[in-house]
């Protein structure tokens, strides 16, 4: 399959909003499902689109999924510290799923951080329950940095991980 990777046109905003919300609703990621105040971030796409870099990954015209990537300085990025960029909001379209499509827009982060002057590694956060997508980092090289770990809001812990490029 050729999965084509791209910067999100902003005509898209709205669907690639509603597939964010939709993976992490069918995944029960969100504590209060469809009340989740965390769904109105995950919808807004325009809003991450003005912060940081949105990307897709596209099969012959369909939307398979998203990530927001966080360059440093970008209010976005939310643990990474020095000499690192960060991605968030990682999200493939349930129907898309064991396609690569989420391989392949990590790794697009990774080649993104690659190339901007003083950036050595690559930071993210994630929930115990995303445990596809631990797999993927696992695979691409991300380490566990439990020493990082943190909670957006009282009950819910972030796992990190960090690679190094």
């Amino acid at each position: 399959m050729d999965i084509v990777i791209r910067a999100a046109a902003a005509a898209e905003y709205e669907e690639l909003g509603e597939l964010t919300a939709q993976a992490y609703l069918r995944d029960e990621l969100l504590d209060f499902a469809e009340d989740d105040p965390y769904l109105d971030r995950l919808r807004d796409v325009a809003g991450r689109a003005a912060d940081a870099e949105v990307i897709v990954a596209e099969y012959e015209g369909t939307l398979l999924g998203n990530v927001t990537f966080a360059p440093p300085g970008s209010p976005l990025a939310q643990i990474a510290g020095p000499g690192e960029a960060e991605f968030r909001m990682l999200a493939v379209s349930p129907q898309a799923r064991g396609r690569g499509a989420g391989e392949a827009l990590v790794r697009a982060c990774m080649v993104r951080a690659q190339d901007l002057d003083g950036v050595t590694h690559l930071a993210l956060s994630t929930t115990e329950k995303m445990l596809g997508a631990h797999r993927i980092y696992d695979r691409l090289g991300f380490v566990r940095t439990p020493e990082r770990d943190w909670y957006p809001v009282p009950g819910l812990p972030l796992l990190t991980y960090r690679v190094e490029l």
